[in-house]
């Protein structure tokens, strides 16, 4: 089968739950498929995609000069765009540039099928053509937007997520009803666009984990540590850690004094830096290989209030052995038993406390983690995700289907 896997915001580095969802599908499908990827996305060159050049077909890269939301001249990025009918998380990509490019590529190549790989490139794809097409839907964006507008006080932001979240709900409404199949890492988010597409042409793929990278390795962990890591610009993630510093950490404290912190991930904001700096808490940006912060941890914690999808920063964690306190829309949709695999708390207050019973009993610490280990162990595999995901693109392959 010959697949087009069309993407927004690029595939590499593997700094993100999405990147890394995708980037392992892909590279099982192409054992079997001949995939082509098209992606369009903020940078100068086609950098690290060269790499993935050895694993696709082929790879066609469209780098834009978008400029970073937190600058001057990213709010002037985002009112150029006020009027437009498209959420700014999408807007921003569509220019000439994009259009011709991606014309170019399904005028002169014949392919089987076309994977809309989030809801970001939908625009550009002209649905009508008769090409079956799969859409991969990792969260329903709309609904983190909407969980964020929930809680955020900033009037700003409380506008931007307001406006994102309704546009968002229009488009993701739109194109998940004009797709052949659907693909959602969650039976909650399939349940979710079942308002918008028939089920039968749902599939929902198991999240994946590579638990030969990571995997338990004795002798680093430090006593009374907590880890935090994820993708910092991406909102859900810079409110999680926020919320970790000023609503949990003090309680933490305050029945342990030497706890520390690591929050690890790229591009964290100026206030959470400014908030690492007055809680004296370890913000470390971009890190080459997450495993030797997640190792360093007696308990990983995914303080979460706003999200959607699977986190794949807990898999990650399980794969490794670790404790693991979360917030339930931290683990929402993963196959997580509270009191077994991991510890579910909601509220600062209990979630801290869950925190200070763990740091203070290794035995359960490590059976926790030992438990969580072999969940992942025994079925959670990107080999097994892209087997379903397989079986998705033949369903959209047969009309009727």
């Amino acid at each position: 089968m010959k697949i087009l896997w069309i993407k927004a915001g690029g595939i590499v580095p593997l700094d993100s739950g999405g990147k890394i969802r995708s980037y392992h599908i892909v590279r099982e499908l192409s054992r079997r498929h001949e995939v082509t990827l098209f992606t369009f996305y903020t940078g100068a060159s086609e950098g690290l995609h060269s790499e993935v050049c050895d694993v696709l077909k082929k790879v066609i890269c469209v780098p834009l000069n978008l400029p970073s939301s937190r600058s001057i001249r990213g709010v002037g990025h985002y009112i150029a765009h006020f009027f437009s009918p498209l959420p700014y998380s999408m807007a921003k990509y569509y220019c000439a540039e994009v259009s011709s490019a991606f014309s170019h590529v399904i005028l002169s190549n014949n392919y089987d099928l076309w994977v809309c790989d989030f809801v970001y490139p939908a625009p550009l794809i002209p649905w009508q053509v008769t090409v079956p097409k799969v859409f991969f839907a990792h969260n329903v964006e709309a609904q983190v937007w909407e969980r964020y507008h929930r809680i955020t006080r900033n009037p700003f932001w409380r506008y931007v997520s307001w406006r994102e979240y309704h546009a968002l709900a229009k488009a993701e409404r739109i194109y998940v009803s004009k797709a052949d199949h659907l693909v959602t890492v969650s039976d909650l988010d399939r349940k979710f666009f079942s308002q918008y597409l028939d089920p039968s042409r749902i599939t929902v793929i198991p999240t994946g984990v590579d638990t030969e990278y990571f995997r338990p390795l004795p002798g680093d962990e430090q006593p009374n540590r907590l880890v935090f890591t994820g993708s910092l610009d991406w909102v859900p993630n810079n409110d999680g850690a926020c919320y970790l510093l000023k609503q949990v950490l003090p309680h933490v404290r305050s029945e342990i004094p030497e706890t520390t912190v690591c929050i690890a991930g790229r591009n964290p904001s100026s206030d959470l830096k400014a908030l690492g700096r007055k809680y004296g808490v370890e913000v470390t940006g971009w890190v080459e290989d997450i495993r030797s912060c997640i190792r360093e941890a007696a308990v990983y914690v995914v303080p979460l209030r706003v999200g959607s999808g699977t986190r794949l920063k807990i898999f990650e964690a399980m794969a490794m052995g670790k404790p693991i306190v979360s917030t339930t829309i931290g683990a929402e949709g993963l196959p997580v038993t509270d009191g077994e695999n991991v510890i579910i708390k909601d509220d600062s207050r209990d979630f801290a406390a869950a925190v200070v019973r763990l740091l203070r009993d290794p035995t359960a610490r490590t059976r926790i983690g030992r438990a969580a280990r072999k969940t992942v162990e025994e079925r959670y595999t990107w080999k097994a995700a892209a087997q379903e995901f397989d079986s998705a693109l033949r369903k959209a392959m047969i009309p009727n289907a």
